[in-house]
């Protein structure tokens, strides 16, 4: 089995050590820079983060929390094995969880959480502006949010939410696809146009199409990146 590779990458600002480690070790494992089967050294992870091994456990503990880590009893970590089948699988459930919670904010939402998730939209364009991939990430995170919570229903929300943050790296790598940032905030202004007209089934349309095209650009990038590593 291969062991952890040294790389370089961007640290993203206002998280936890724990939660920085997370992230960038879910970005890799997602891309497939990081191969199923590969052995999650604790104390090469540490020195590339100049971390303790307490972060680091914590951040294996989490990516073994939503599957993309194995655990092995008295043999440690390594990164789990997943198939494009899977992910496919993933996103299409997600999508009708999705069209469901936005057909029901679409209904219940008050005027409030409307401006809160328009307000939200509009701050947007600034960060596909400046390709801040970080800061759309986090910002698509809170506009999903905004509509799990404007069904009010506390039940649906919490599903939502656990689907999500089970899927959350695979959804923050396909916005690494060239352009992507900038397609799916148009598709999250159709759907931010159905909400504000008050059509649920467009929107329950729109949120659909806005994941299928999510799940097309995590298979583009993920294909581009395995076709680097092969040449």
């Amino acid at each position: 089995m291969q062991t952890l590779v040294m790389a370089t990458i961007g640290e993203v600002p206002n998280l936890l050590l724990s939660e920085r480690i997370r992230v960038a070790l879910a970005d890799e494992i997602t891309a497939g820079t990081m191969p199923s089967g590969m052995t999650l050294d604790e104390q090469q992870i540490g020195d590339r983060f100049g971390a303790s091994r307490t972060p680091v456990r914590e951040a294996i503990r989490q990516l073994a929390a939503v599957g993309l880590v194995a655990m092995r009893p008295r043999r440690g970590a390594i990164v789990a094995g997943f198939t494009a089948q899977r992910i496919v699988d993933m996103f299409e459930m997600a999508a009708e969880i999705e069209a469901m919670c936005v057909r029901l904010a679409t209904y219940r939402m008050s005027p409030l959480e409307r401006s809160r998730l328009s307000l939200l939209h509009d701050e947007s364009e600034v960060m596909v502006a400046a390709n801040d991939f970080d800061a759309y990430d986090r910002m698509n995170w809170n506009f999903h949010q905004i509509i799990y919570d404007g069904t009010h229903n506390a039940f649906i929300a919490e599903q939502a939410t656990a689907l999500r943050e089970r899927m959350a790296a695979f959804r923050r790598t396909q916005l690494r696809e060239e352009g992507r940032p900038s397609l799916s905030r148009a598709e999250h202004g159709a759907v931010m146009t159905a909400i504000m007209r008050g059509d649920g089934e467009e929107a329950a349309r729109c949120m659909r199409a806005h994941m299928g095209n999510a799940a097309i650009a995590l298979e583009r990038f993920t294909a581009r990146q395995q076709a680097c590593s092969d040449s």
